[in-house]
């Protein structure tokens, strides 16, 4: 059955569907087992969970490269950010209100991916200044820098885009950034799941599969989009039956 896949590729449906079941699974074990925890089990499934925020941001390069009308794909990310916040901040017991309990995860990763998109289009499709190039670049990180995976997940996107077409360029992308954030958990938030941060270049054999079709099931272009604040509206609703209304996060 592998020596198939690996045969015809991983095309967009197949690589969403992982990261839609990769993101579930650690975000039940966020639900589970609430807060930073080392228990072996625990790690494990936040290591598969690292699937998904790698893919997402591919799939952010890509989506900006093929669409015919970026204005309307950014508008859509940002809409999608908007109803995201919330299901965000309910199933993990964070407060809606912005840097009212500090400074990290203060919205989903959904907000850096729309900011992404934005850069991207600015920088890439229109001839710029590199002085006006660099400060797009640093508001870029400012703003994103507050959310869930932080400025990684505007970088990352931007980059990719960049390097669209070199997979080893890309490959190398994706390490750089990952040992930033790694670097960055290992001095503000803990040094045991900063390692598990590096885990987010096990995507890289499966982008490299990637075989640049659609695919037969056309729905995955929204099952993403309609899934994700929905599993999350669902993970708040069993965290209050379980806990109460209490941060499950860190």
């Amino acid at each position: 059955m592998f020596s198939k896949i690996k045969e015809r590729g991983l095309n967009t449906g197949d690589l969403k569907l992982i990261a839609i079941v990769a993101m579930t699974i650690d975000h039940l074990a966020w639900l589970l087992f609430p807060g930073l925890q080392r228990v072996w089990f625990v790690c494990a499934l936040h290591i598969i969970g690292r699937l998904t925020a790698p893919i997402m941001w591919f799939f952010i390069a890509e989506g900006s490269y093929y669409t015919g009308d970026s204005v309307k794909y950014i508008k859509r990310l940002f809409l999608f950010a908007v109803i995201s916040h919330f299901a965000y901040s309910f199933a993990f017991g964070l407060s809606p209100v912005p840097f009212k309990s500090g400074i990290f995860n203060q919205t989903s990763v959904i907000w850096s991916l729309a900011i992404g998109a934005t850069l991207i289009f600015a920088v890439q499709k229109h001839k710029l200044s590199g002085i006006v190039t660099v400060f797009l670049i640093i508001l870029a990180n400012l703003l994103s820098f507050p959310a869930d995976w932080s400025c990684i997940a505007v970088m990352v996107p931007f980059f990719l885009y960049m390097h669209r077409g070199d997979f080893k360029k890309q490959a190398i992308d994706y390490i750089i950034f990952a040992i930033v954030y790694a670097a960055v958990y290992f001095i503000f938030i803990d040094r045991v799941y900063a390692v598990l941060q590096l885990f987010i270049c096990l995507c890289l054999p499966l982008l490299k599969m990637y075989n640049g079709e659609v695919g037969s099931n056309k729905s995955m272009k929204w099952l993403f989009y309609i899934y994700y604040p929905a599993h999350l509206f669902l993970i708040g609703f069993i965290r209050i039956l379980l806990y109460g209304n209490v941060n499950i996060l860190f």
